[in-house]
């Protein structure tokens, strides 16, 4: 079921009477509604999947009791942490990355001047939200292992926490110190706390329907026929997929956090605003806030992090990127993707300047950026937006294609939407979009904060509007993360 469907709006409002007005007087019977109601959001998908959910809390959940019951005897802890690891990561080789190994061993023979023909693939669906709820679970007995947090004994609170429907298939990944103790304790009903995840899930809903799904039919175009077109529409196309991708994914996260709201329940955030970063260490520490969070505390730290030699910590940084890159798709381009920003990090790392933006943002004391600012957002924007051309391409022959024509093939000529519609309407939205998120960065998670209610019933009616002036192009366009 996808947030952007007809379902969904038929599922969402029945599940909410439901939880706040019949099962209100019991948290058992709220916790069962949900997690019901989780199943069946996922299980419209492919029900046979679900099984591979169930496991992993069924795993987890034991695992969790274990490590604690053994916690006078290190080693058991830690074998019964690795029975985690193993069985989570085992889901995500065969169903993930199978294929993957299978063809990189072929194809690594093949260069070394032997010609073997592979048998060994298999036509294996990619289960949505596996690379999410397998790290989730793994975070919670690692929790428990580091002493962070104590066991759930409550089987129905620890299905819930794993299968919560909003952030199930793309996130956030919460943490069990986040989300679970929200689980096993009651939730009240707060008005202004419903609201607030209504303006979310709105305003997630435009970034996706209309940003996201607006330009995606040019960008598919200009990827899929980056040989046909001069450097000028490459650059144009790429650029488009930076605002896609953002709109696509920090959408979904708005929508999650907004409908978990609705439910009395808080997500952590998980977009910060990550076109206004002045830096690739502050672009990491405001995009996919969660999966960084994630490998920053269960990779990063138990590698030493920073705290080690520079060499060492340079390792680690490098580590952290290549994984996020694979943990992205079974795919060199994503590998490629990833390296390349650790290329980028490192130099910021070396002059101490990858935590110097962490408690700021830009134009903090005044309105408007400095020139220097500006200068720093571009660069930022331009070293993201060229990695682009990696994590959207299918192969790194393509990518590597793409990126020689932006270069030798330097001209200009007006791209022509394949629908026919005006190319200087987008680019008015996307300004004006643009204008609109710098005038609430502050604040991610109220976006039409105005003191005025005519100001904020004009954002509200300008939003809907402009959801149904440009959005066409169906009610159940995926979600790209959906891949992952």
């Amino acid at each position: 079921m996808l947030f952007n469907s007809l379902e969904y709006f038929i599922f969402l409002p029945i599940m909410f009477v439901l939880y706040w007005f019949v099962f209100n007087k019991k948290l058992k019977l709220q916790n069962a509604l949900v997690l019901v109601g989780s199943y069946y959001f996922y299980g419209l998908w492919d029900w046979r999947f679900l099984f591979l959910i169930i496991a992993s809390t069924i795993v987890d959940y034991f695992v969790g009791i274990m490590i604690h019951k053994n916690e006078d005897d290190r080693n058991r802890q830690k074998l019964w942490l690795w029975v985690s690891v193993i069985f989570n990561i085992s889901l995500l080789g065969f169903f993930k990355y199978y294929n993957f190994f299978v063809d990189s061993f072929v194809d690594l023979f093949e260069m070394l001047g032997y010609s073997i023909k592979s048998t060994w693939t298999l036509r294996i669906i990619l289960p949505v939200g596996i690379s999410f709820y397998t790290f989730q679970t793994m975070s919670y007995s690692m929790d428990i292992y580091y002493k962070r947090i104590k066991p759930c004994q409550d089987f129905l609170s620890f299905a819930t926490f794993v299968a919560f429907f909003p952030q199930l298939v793309a996130g956030p990944i919460e943490r069990a110190s986040n989300l679970l103790h929200q689980i096993t304790n009651k939730r009240t009903f707060n008005y202004d706390q419903i609201v607030s995840g209504l303006k979310l899930i709105l305003w997630g809903l435009f970034k996706k329907m209309v940003i996201a799904d607006g330009i995606a039919p040019i960008v598919d175009d200009i990827f899929m026929n980056y040989e046909t077109y001069p450097a000028s529409t490459l650059i144009l196309g790429v650029t488009l997929f930076s605002f896609q991708v953002y709109g696509d994914f920090s959408g979904y996260s708005d929508i999650a956090i907004g409908t978990s709201k609705m439910f009395g329940v808080e997500l952590m955030s998980n977009f910060k605003f990550p076109n206004f970063s002045r830096n690739v260490a502050e672009y990491w520490q405001r995009w996919h806030i969660s999966l960084s969070t994630w490998f920053r505390h269960y990779i990063y730290i138990p590698l030493g992090g920073s705290r080690v030699s520079q060499g060492r910590a340079i390792r680690n940084i490098c580590i952290i990127f290549l994984v996020s890159g694979f943990w992205h798709g079974a795919n060199w381009t994503f590998i490629f993707w990833g390296a390349f920003h650790a290329v980028a990090y490192v130099p910021v790392y070396l002059m101490g300047r990858n935590t110097i933006y962490k408690n700021n943002v830009v134009g903090e004391n005044s309105f408007f950026p400095s020139f220097i600012e500006i200068g720093q957002l571009i660069l930022t924007f331009g070293i993201v937006t060229f990695s682009r051309i990696f994590f959207r391409s299918e192969s790194l022959t393509d990518s590597f294609n793409f990126i020689a024509r932006i270069f030798t093939d330097f001209q200009f000529v007006p791209y022509e939407h394949p629908n026919g519609y005006r190319m200087l309407d987008y680019f008015i939205l996307l300004a004006a979009f643009v204008l609109y998120e710098y005038r609430i960065r502050k604040d991610e998670r109220n976006p039409f904060k105005f003191k005025s209610k005519v100001v904020r019933f004009v954002a509200y009616t300008v939003v809907i509007f402009t959801m149904l002036l440009f959005y066409d192009s169906g009610f159940d366009r995926s979600f790209i993360y959906f891949q992952f």
